[in-house]
């Protein structure tokens, strides 16, 4: 594929040590729009308390730079931490939006949390539902949405210029991929979909959600096509799917949830809103017991 014509958008990262979060402002190279993706809200969990450092520093920046917000951009229904979505709208403007299949993830755990009938299960929470394949505008800048589940039957990578945004479907390549065994999750899709981000360019830059430092590196949000295809430990050249299916589902048997999967789930699902104050004026968020045992 020719790649010379494909304009590379600014992409600058803000990073949340609490949840190992990266967030991006990517801007069209050619005018001042920009769209803002995967943001966070502070909370203690302990303390039921929560600030907005982070989402702070994203529009101090957006301000100096005179920038011009089109979309506020969840790549999923993010478990780890809360989204800072609304709060950014009230501030800069833009379309919070999110892949179609929220519905899905909307029933799913409108369930689990017993909510009314006053939570609708239709995504209008949010302002915007990405299909596979739409094609959408940052200023000049096209983008694509590419429906990519199995980490949750939402995830979508966004394609703005040669800059690919993962959300947790991919982590860097010496980390592997997101796990797949949330409800909805399924690792055979997920090597399946990881499959499509993999047949993008090779000089494509791919930006993590995520990062932890395996084996005691250094944190990096950006690697490319080119290197996870070759290298990505869980799905670089050579593996096989039922390989990749087998390692995932035992690894993911091991792993804890999330420590603010709780909390993440029942704001996130309502983009970014927290659940309607009780009786008492106070906002209160559910705890179901073992509602993720099997």
């Amino acid at each position: 594929m020719n790649t010379s014509d494909i304009l590379q958008p600014v992409v600058t990262h803000f990073f949340e040590p609490d949840s190992n979060t990266y967030s991006y402002v990517v801007q069209d190279p050619s005018s001042s729009s920009c769209a803002i993706i995967d943001s966070t809200l502070d909370f203690d969990y302990a303390s039921g308390s929560i600030s907005h450092r982070g989402a702070d520093e994203i529009i101090a920046f957006v301000r100096e730079k005179n920038l011009s917000v089109e979309w506020i951009i969840e790549t999923h229904v993010h478990a780890d931490h809360l989204s800072a979505a609304p709060y950014l709208k009230e501030s800069l403007g833009g379309k919070i939006a999110i892949g179609a299949h929220i519905t899905t993830v909307q029933k799913t755990f409108g369930v689990i949390f017993n909510e009314g009938q006053d939570f609708l299960r239709d995504g209008t929470q949010f302002d915007h539902l990405f299909s596979e394949g739409e094609h959408y505008q940052v200023g000049n800048l096209t983008a694509t949405a590419m429906h990519t589940p199995g980490h949750t039957p939402a995830c979508f990578t966004h394609v703005m210029g040669d800059a690919v945004f993962v959300g947790d479907t991919l982590f860097m390549p010496d980390a592997g991929t997101a796990r797949a065994d949330f409800p909805g999750g399924d690792a055979g899709i997920l090597f399946d979909s990881i499959q499509k981000i993999l047949a993008l360019p090779d000089n494509y830059r791919v930006f993590m959600c995520h990062d932890y430092g395996p084996n005691g590196r250094e944190l990096r949000f950006e690697t490319t096509i080119a290197a996870e295809r070759i290298h990505n430990i869980h799905v670089g050249e050579g593996k096989q799917k039922a390989d990749f299916v087998a390692a995932r589902e035992a690894r993911d048997a091991t792993l804890d949830m999330p420590r603010l999967i709780l909390p993440s789930l029942q704001v996130n699902m309502r983009a970014g809103d927290l659940p309607k104050p009780d009786t008492n004026g106070l906002v209160y968020l559910k705890i179901p017991i073992n509602a993720f045992n099997e």
